[in-house]
């Protein structure tokens, strides 16, 4: 057993917010009890005392949204890049990475990743992963990392056309036998969506053929109206508008992801809050990407349950806050308003992503709650 205390306690639960010298005690992966650091040092004095020195002692953070495949990006120059547009980002930087990723390249991405997030305090990860340069078995590598240095991971694979249709084929296929393993599994740690590039990328018929290699396994993770491609293509080439064409091809529901959603309408947002479909939003890969910001304050205004990520821009959620904050008022015009809804995607609505996934509670210290506590100034 561990004690950890010596800091002040923030527990996220409402029956218990605060201990100015609290501590937790925990139980192999669960939280047995939170509260006093002198009472439960008397309670556990057997236990491993893990000393706060006063910091903060708070529920670990959750990355909603992140790529594992960009891990080594960082810094990284290419001679002659100027994209001036969406497209030319997608194509002539993150495909052009991707196609040269191989399985030793993800492991590597995945152990920059996932270091980096256990610094910053992130314990819980939603990971989109691309690697078409070799992509049967992709997942499993990261999960291999992920069980390795012990941080929680939903794992998906970025299902596209864009590299023609033996790879979309491979795609689907380690989506489902990744889902597959992870259903038989049944590991609180490790849990698998179905993922989806962007939809001006994935024909009709390529939907169909994920629907139906995924047979009701999980929920589907997708990028959906990042850029104005999406909407272009979709209202081209499908007659309608990208919420509807994921309505029509029965990828929506309550375990269903769409990440960015910056140009979607207010009947598109009706069509989300009706399946119960989930929203990540990731505003400095917006703002970087220079295609839009994601209608926040009126998503919550339709009861559209939307956490955070940060799309791989930074690991560090307190750093996206930041910036979501400012970002929203900008967008609104209005210096007093997204405070609550900012901190409530880290804070709460993160935490509820989760619990369509994972079985025992996160973001929240009490008894019964998965074990994930992190230390912070």
């Amino acid at each position: 057993m561990l004690l950890v205390g010596n800091g002040r306690l923030i527990t996220r639960d409402e029956a218990f917010p605060y201990a100015e010298d609290g501590a937790v005690a925990l139980d192999g992966e669960v939280i047995k009890e939170v509260g006093a650091l002198s009472e439960l040092r008397a309670k556990y004095p057997d236990a491993e005392f893990v000393d706060a020195r006063g910091g903060v002692i708070m529920p670990g953070l959750i990355n909603v949204h992140t790529h594992i495949y960009s891990g080594l990006a960082r810094g990284l120059a290419i001679d002659g890049f100027n994209p001036t547009n969406f497209l030319e980002v997608l194509d002539g930087q993150w495909w052009y990475i991707d196609r040269h990723l191989t399985l030793d390249g993800t492991r590597a991405c995945a152990y920059a990743t996932v270091l980096d997030c256990i610094r910053d305090g992130v314990t819980t990860i939603f990971d989109h992963h691309a690697s078409f340069c070799e992509i049967p078995g992709s997942l499993f590598a990261i999960k291999d990392v992920c069980q390795e240095l012990g941080i929680r991971a939903n794992l998906c694979y970025e299902v596209s056309e864009r590299d023609g249709a033996e790879k979309c084929g491979q795609a689907i296929r380690e989506n489902a036998d990744f889902a597959r393993w992870a259903k038989e599994q049944d590991d609180d740690m490790i849990k698998a969506m179905f993922g989806g590039h962007a939809l001006f990328t994935i024909s009709d018929k390529t939907f169909e053929q994920m629907v139906k290699a995924n047979d009701g396994m999980t929920g589907f993770h997708i990028h959906v109206a990042e850029g104005m491609n999406d909407v272009y293509d979709s209202l081209r080439n499908y007659g309608c508008r990208p919420g509807n064409r994921l309505l029509y091809n029965r990828v929506l529901g309550e375990k269903t992801m769409l990440g960015h959603c910056i140009h979607i309408s207010p009947a598109e947002m009706d069509i989300l809050r009706e399946t119960g479909t989930m929203v990540c939003h990731n505003p400095e890969s917006n703002m970087g990407n220079a295609v839009g910001c994601s209608p926040v304050l009126q998503l919550f205004q339709k009861g559209i349950l939307i956490g955070l990520g940060t799309d791989a821009y930074t690991h560090d959620m307190l750093e996206s806050l930041k910036v979501l904050l400012p970002m929203q008022r900008h967008n609104a015009c209005l210096p007093n308003v997204g405070w609550r809804e900012a901190t409530g995607m880290l804070f709460e609505n993160n935490a509820k992503i989760c619990a369509r996934y994972f079985k025992k509670p996160l973001g929240v210290l009490k008894p019964g709650a998965a074990a994930d506590v992190i230390i912070m100034d």
